[in-house]
């Protein structure tokens, strides 16, 4: 059986931090917070290199304050992801060089910057990443793809382009179009994810929609990830909400046993499963996973 490793999303989503409810009053610094975070839990997801890159420093700090053993997956910047970009996002001697054309946007995509800058920010991420992964911190960096990001053979392209970038880390690949798992494309998926090393990122979300991708259980690599989205159906493709908003769900105990099942599944194919909860409103995500972790035990 491999290891199973149980966390949250995030340790710091302000909701978490306003309920009261996990951290206790002496943990008022972020380091006092990923401390007790991390003698709670063995693993976390930085969600906020998602919205920014992270810095050198932090990922430095991130190291000394947590045990030797504890795992961080680490979400990739929202550019490589051919999300749409805040130009407040990048960092500013990076804005400052790109063209008219892109810099009177609010928001830029991938597309809008040039190749050398690009080549800058991936360096950049890349050596952010180096301190976790120095010290064997670093799980895997998960690339989530946006809804219109649809099967196709350009769009394997360039995940293979995204695996290049960083040839030393793990990869895992999370989709948000459900056509990666009609029973059309479903086999060739797998069979593209494998051949290239990647970890699929199993999910539990609303069903119904076409960004919904199906709670599908498998390995195509030596790490396995299952990502908790909650089943919220009336915010999951709500505009103009925060993530807590939209992600605000507590599983139930039935609904967690189910789950439980299929992640010593698994386990009994992968050498490691990271299993991690995004509800992340209040004290939901941490609530669940005491519970499958005990569920698990």
């Amino acid at each position: 059986m491999g290891e199973i490793l149980v966390g949250t999303c995030s340790w710091t989503e302000p909701t978490l931090i306003q309920s009261g409810r996990f951290y206790p009053d002496t943990a008022q610094s972020a380091e006092s917070r990923l401390r007790y975070y991390a003698s709670q839990f063995p693993i976390v997801e930085v969600d906020s290199a998602y919205y920014a890159l992270p810095g050198e420093r932090t990922s430095r700090l991130w190291v000394e304050r947590t045990s030797h053993s504890f795992v961080f997956d680490v979400k990739s910047f929202r550019l490589f992801t051919q999300h749409p970009t805040s130009l407040t996002a990048l960092p500013r001697d990076l804005r400052e060089a790109l063209p008219n054309s892109a810099s009177e946007k609010g928001n830029v995509y991938e597309r809008d910057v040039p190749q050398h800058l690009l080549d800058e920010l991936w360096s950049r991420f890349e050596q952010a990443l180096l301190p976790l992964d120095s010290a064997g911190k670093l799980g895997v960096v998960l690339f989530q793809f946006p809804p219109w990001f649809h099967a196709g053979h350009d769009q394997q392209k360039y995940i293979q382009s995204c695996k290049a970038r960083l040839p030393q880390y793990r990869i895992a690949v999370e989709f948000r179009h459900g056509s990666w798992l009609s029973e059309a494309n479903r086999g060739q998926t797998m069979d593209f994810l494998r051949h290239n090393d990647l970890a699929f990122v199993c999910v539990d979300e609303p069903q119904g929609f076409k960004s919904s991708i199906p709670p599908i259980v498998q390995t195509t690599s030596d790490i396995a990830l299952v990502r908790f989205h909650g089943r919220n159906r009336a915010t999951w493709e709500k505009k103009e909400i925060t993530a807590a908003e939209r992600f605000n769900y507590l599983y139930t105990e039935d609904e967690l046993k189910g789950w439980a099942k299929k992640v010593r599944q698994l386990a009994s194919r992968a050498r490691q499963v990271h299993v991690l909860f995004n509800n992340c409103h209040s004290d939901k995500a941490v609530l669940n996973a005491r519970q499958i972790k005990l569920m698990l035990d």
